[in-house]
């Protein structure tokens, strides 16, 4: 199914049609104790929205569980929701997740609009269906394929985020560069992070999404090429994997940026990726996200996190790496020793 992804210029209006095209007897919107807070606001007095009932679930990945599935799931249940309902997700990737994952199994499925808050839910987790939650420590472990009827994008909504949270969108859109191409990639390189032009990112925004639409339609269930939207996160999730069980919680954009220079490292030693734009893209990961640090004793914690990874086939670890810019070679194994030779490289390089 293919959804519609909406660059909105008008959000009272974009947000009024695409709730149009979901009939439906009654409305929902599902929000995190942040966005209630700075998100919600700049919707709340539209017109069509004074009927909706509202939901709202803890903020951060630590509240992507079971748990507040369930809660979701219960709050549409007493909220009389039927499976003619409609569902508004408006937050960050946890919300867009746990929030489609709720409305694809409520009743076998609900339909459900996501409106994507942060940078990061808007180039990454919103666009595409997938949905889920975490579950026994693993990132994304439980959860279906199933689009939004829209996604919205505004950029309103990204002059109310930190720093952080720009950072950590940020570097999907830099993997959207690097498998896409050169033009792409240098553009992502040079932009000034420390003085946001905020209509110069709209418009990169844009053609990151579309980098990602274009992947997904092709592969809609990750068979193949889909698989390259996976650069940097067979490393990533095991960063922060780590991270998570070691109470040093870190945002999913770092952890992706912190993967890329591992599997480029692994792109550059197995398949040739260029040297320069090797160092080019590490400086700028240096510079803008800092450096997740462990310690050799932790690589067998971090080697057991990838044997999880679900692009794996029969306990071989599986990584989408670079021949070039845009040069994708999905389903590359690597074994242990190599691994650890791309962990190795990782604390030298970044100064860990």
């Amino acid at each position: 199914m293919k959804q519609d992804v909406i660059i909105s210029q008008n959000l009272t209006e974009d947000l009024r049609q695409a709730i149009e095209r979901c009939p439906h007897d009654q409305l929902f919107v599902l929000t995190d104790t942040t966005t209630l807070q700075f998100c919600w606001p700049v919707i709340r007095d539209y017109p069509y929205l004074q009927e909706a009932k509202m939901i709202t679930i803890g903020a951060t990945d630590e509240n992507k569980t079971l748990q507040t599935l369930s809660s979701v799931w219960e709050a549409l249940q007493q909220g009389g929701a039927t499976r003619h309902s409609l569902l508004i997700c408006l937050g960050g990737g946890m919300v867009t997740d746990l929030g489609g994952f709720a409305a694809s199994t409520f009743k076998r499925g609900i339909q459900y609009i996501n409106i994507p808050t942060t940078l990061l839910s808007m180039v990454d987790a919103s666009v595409g269906g997938k949905t889920g939650i975490n579950f026994g420590g693993l990132k994304n472990e439980i959860g279906v394929f199933n689009c939004a009827s829209t996604v919205i994008l505004c950029a309103d909504f990204l002059r109310t985020l930190d720093s952080y949270n720009i950072r950590s969108g940020y570097a999907e859109m830099l993997k959207h560069g690097i498998i896409s191409n050169t033009e792409n990639w240098a553009e992502l390189i040079t932009f000034d992070l420390d003085n946001i032009d905020y209509t110069h990112l709209q418009q990169m925004v844009a053609k990151s999404v579309a980098i990602k639409e274009r992947i997904v339609e092709e592969d809609p269930t990750e068979k193949g090429i889909r698989k390259a939207l996976n650069l940097g996160h067979t490393a990533g999730h095991a960063l922060e994997s780590l991270a998570l069980e070691e109470n040093r919680t870190v945002l999913h954009g770092y952890a992706v940026a912190w993967g890329l220079v591992c599997e480029l490292y692994l792109s550059a030693k197995r398949l040739g990726f260029p040297h320069d734009k090797l160092n080019q893209t590490l400086q700028f990961i240096k510079e803008n996200y800092g450096v997740f640090t462990f310690n050799c004793k932790q690589y067998d914690k971090l080697y057991q996190f990838m044997t999880h990874d679900k692009k794996n086939q029969s306990g071989i670890i599986n990584f989408t790496l670079m021949a070039d810019i845009g040069d994708i070679r999905i389903n590359q194994s690597a074994d242990r020793e190599e691994i650890l030779e791309m962990l190795d490289f990782y604390r030298e390089s970044m100064g860990c």
